[in-house]
């Protein structure tokens, strides 16, 4: 009976984890790098010239080569295996949910409420960051890993729970470096036999940190961004937190830490915690330290502190908080006197209400014009001209509007060609090099006014960088290779 309730259970989750975010897209937002890399891995021959903007945050994350990885052992397209992320993503967050909340509460009842919260999509203020995505990111991936981590911590098993975060560090390393420097602290809180182990990760840790930093990729990565590059990264609200928070932010963020570390210092000091969750406690203000100490490096622009995005750990106060709420307002605390029990049951339902109305407002009427499941890349125009493109030689060299992107919902690089410039996703590359900033400042500059470019720019633009193809949505003087719907795709030269 319990298998088939947890069967229903993650089959619900799903469907309102995918309704709250807008439904499932294939191709969309963060894919514009995720994509591009696993192509590569398949064939290194491919984006001779992008490797370079791409190369830099690639080298820190496996995911690619995991998916590939993938790809080749099971013959499967990338458009599949993202779709069976998605789905593992969302199971195994379900699964750690719920575990977690097992741990954490006296009722079932509190456990569904909590679940039910977590559907709630939403963007953790000015981080970047959204709890659940309609796509597979392997960042959410490895959240849901960080919940079964504090929930196996919290079972009693800290080394199983470190090794599992460890290894999620191949997914996405800063996420689960968050989750690692909060799981290692409440390991060392209630765990002193641990100890010696902690402090031997942590110095091998700081040694391998050293070692990228002052003969690895990473050198020189403590000296300040410069001007114009810090000016580049101006559009990322999320990474310069004393310049770009407003006073609702701060509050935002440092009351939903405030409520977690709060809520988890009563319960501890009130007897109503579980076993080891001063642990949480204790990592929990350490985080927050972290960030406030670090704030300083980051204001100053210091490169490596900048590419950490620490703010981010407020997705873990987030988890945190929620947790609080539902606690105070679900569970049954032991002071004051519990709430009446009708009461408890009516919060407990107005969440999971909440989740299904919100999300089928989301899905079917906000963003009722696209369908709710989309595996593959919609059928349009647009993605014929990227199936176009897919069939030209590896070495083709493309100009679009640096827009695109956003504009027509998918990224012209998704068809593993060289793209001049995709100004969305070729800033967000740029934290990662100065020398990807110098070439998106470069380019921005040379292509200026995309509305306003005409042929003879085109050809000049063709010539500086070896552009073989435009796609445009108007005419111009130059010859036609390939028409799809309102684009144009002009031969600028002879492909190489």
């Amino acid at each position: 009976m319990r298998a088939l309730t947890h069967v229903a259970g993650t089959l619900a989750f799903l469907a309102l984890a995918t309704l709250n975010s807008g439904g499932y897209r294939f191709g969309a937002a963060d894919q514009a790098f995720y994509i591009p890399a696993v192509l590569k891995r398949l064939d290194p021959g491919l984006f001779p010239r992008d490797t370079a903007l791409l190369e830099p945050q690639a080298r820190y994350f496996f995911v690619d080569e995991i998916v590939a990885g993938t790809m080749r052992a099971t013959g499967w397209s990338i458009d599949a295996c993202f779709a069976a992320g998605y789905v593992l993503t969302l199971a195994l967050l379900y699964l750690a949910l719920w575990r977690l909340g097992h741990v954490l509460f006296q009722s079932p009842l509190a456990s569904w409420a909590f679940v039910a919260a977590e559907t709630l999509r939403h963007r953790i203020t000015k981080t970047g960051v959204n709890t659940l995505e309609s796509y597979f990111h392997p960042r959410v991936l490895v959240f849901a890993i960080g919940v079964w981590v504090i929930g196996a911590y919290l079972r009693g098993r800290p080394r199983l729970a470190m090794g599992a975060m460890l290894a999620a560090g191949l997914l996405h390393p800063t996420m689960a470096a968050f989750f690692v420097l909060f799981l290692a602290v409440a390991i060392w809180t209630t765990e002193p036999h641990a100890r010696r182990v902690v402090g031997l990760l942590g110095v091998v840790g700081l040694v391998g940190v050293a070692g990228l930093l002052l003969a690895g990729p990473m050198q020189g990565s403590l000296a300040p961004m410069d001007p114009e590059w810090r000016e580049l990264l101006s559009t990322k609200d999320y990474l310069f937190p004393v310049r770009d928070w407003a006073t609702g932010a701060w509050i935002a963020n440092l009351g939903t830490a405030g409520l977690a570390i709060g809520t988890l210092a009563w319960r501890v000091s009130r007897g109503a915690a579980a076993a080891r969750e001063r642990g949480l406690l204790a990592g929990a203000v350490v985080l927050l330290g972290g960030f406030l100490i670090t704030l300083p490096a980051v204001s100053a622009g210091s490169a490596l502190f900048v590419q950490l995005q620490i703010s981010r750990v407020f997705w873990i106060f987030d988890l945190l908080g929620t947790i609080a709420l539902v606690w105070l307002l679900v569970d049954a605390p032991r002071e004051p006197a519990r709430p009446p029990a009708r009461w408890r049951h009516a919060v407990a339902a107005l969440l999971v209400v909440a989740a299904a109305t919100r999300g089928l407002w989301v899905g079917l009427v906000e963003h009722g014009d696209r369908p709710l499941i989309a595996v593959g890349l919609p059928d349009s125009d647009w993605t014929r001209v990227i199936h176009w493109a897919e069939q030209q030689p590896s070495s083709v060299h493309l100009l679009a509007d640096p827009g695109h992107a956003w504009r027509y919902g998918t990224p012209l690089r998704h068809a593993g060609r060289d793209v001049f410039l995709e100004e969305v996703k070729d800033t967000a590359l740029a934290i990662y090099a100065r020398a990807s900033a110098a070439r998106v400042i470069e380019r921005r500059e040379a292509i200026g006014d995309f509305g306003a470019l005409d042929a003879a720019a085109a050809r000049a633009l063709a010539e500086r960088y070896r552009l073989d193809y435009l796609v445009i949505d108007r005419d111009l003087d130059l010859p036609l290779a390939h028409r799809e719907g309102p684009f144009r795709i002009y031969a600028l030269s002879r492909p190489r």
